[in-house]
């Protein structure tokens, strides 16, 4: 789960994958469609947060997915400010929280490049993963 807090606009977008780029300088990347709300809102921010969601929160996951109204985006969503102010998703298996240092055009995506900044497990559990077109806990 991606999410950002652009001068108190904040934001979270379920995304199919994030990865590790670099261990030394620390960097992840998620890739985001130029035509989400996210995308400039990721720029703005100018960092993000990942919430490695548990296995028990596919609810989480579809509400992010559905492109919820603003209005109603954090109805229900327990979540805690992170240390650069994204929302970090409560029950998580862990966060990771990274300013952003780069980006590429990918076709009609952006790959953002973040410089992670922190790292903090949460609990113990099977993470939520998405296969084919359902979600199932590994």
């Amino acid at each position: 789960m991606l999410t950002v807090d652009a001068e108190g606009e904040r934001l979270g977008l379920t995304v199919g994958s994030a990865t590790s780029l670099s261990l030394d300088p620390p960097l992840v990347g998620v890739s985001v469609s130029r035509q989400a709300a996210m995308h400039e809102l990721v720029r703005d921010a100018g960092g993000f947060a990942l919430s490695l969601l548990a296995g028990d929160q596919e609810a989480v996951a579809q509400h992010f997915a559905r492109g919820v109204p603003p209005i109603a985006h954090w109805h229900r969503i327990e979540w805690r400010e992170g240390g650069l102010g994204a929302p970090l998703l409560e029950g998580a298996l862990g966060w990771i929280e990274a300013r952003l240092v780069d980006e590429h055009e990918t076709g009609d995506h952006t790959l953002f490049v973040g410089g992670v900044v922190a790292v903090e497990h949460g609990r113990s559990g099977p993470a939520l993963v998405r296969v084919g077109r359902e979600y199932v806990a590994l």
